[in-house]
């Protein structure tokens, strides 16, 4: 029996199952398959233009200067950032740990309740095995990320406050990503009246 589908375009449901769902373990390549689909989903372009936006106009990075030719720099920088901490979060970590990298949906409950569970999965994860387990994806594959970023960014740059600060911003944008993951089928079928049952496409 197969319900699985998505909800396409910038905002995606994709990886997400509901909580009640009993799928098989995620073989390494459906690992990898969610990694590269979220390295490349329109949602992380607009999110990282967002974030290079910002920089910009804090002048986060001199050395970068400032104009187009500043925010181009700014830009892809934090698509790296972005594509490097998707490979470890979703793949080469949970791949070593036996993490499962789908979204359980709880898709009933108030609303706080609801928002508290999907942050919660920054720090919990279910296992290959189906229970919860420390979400070693998360906090390992970000941590690494944060500190592979220091091989491309200048000299000056390389400290432990910036790289403490990458680690926060990635695990923010993922707990950010949950949330919206949570809800947007609730709120695609009050939009649109689609079926709001939480659903995954490997």
């Amino acid at each position: 029996m197969d319900h699985r589908g998505e909800h396409e375009g910038i905002l995606s449901n994709y990886g997400s199952v509901s909580v009640n769902e009993k799928l098989p373990p995620q073989t390494a390549g459906e690992k990898f398959k969610m990694a590269i689909k979220d390295d490349f989903g329109p949602s992380t372009f607009v999110i990282r233009a967002a974030v290079a936006g910002v920089d910009l106009e804090r002048n986060s990075i001199p050395e970068f200067h400032e104009g187009g030719a500043g925010y181009g720099r700014y830009y892809w920088h934090s698509l790296v950032d972005s594509a490097v901490e998707n490979t470890l979060v979703e793949f080469v970590v949970p791949v070593a740990t036996h993490e499962d990298t789908r979204y359980y949906r709880l898709g009933s409950g108030g609303v706080m309740k609801r928002t508290a569970y999907a942050v919660k999965r920054v720090v919990v994860i279910r296992s290959d095995a189906g229970g919860d387990t420390f979400n070693f994806s998360e906090i390992v594959g970000a941590g690494a990320g944060a500190g592979i970023s220091n091989l491309y960014y200048p000299r000056r740059e390389r400290t432990f406050n910036n790289t403490a600060g990458t680690f926060g911003l990635n695990a923010g944008i993922d707990g950010a990503t949950f949330v919206v993951r949570e809800f947007l089928p609730d709120v695609m079928h009050a939009l649109f009246h689609r079926d709001s049952k939480a659903e995954v496409k490997q």
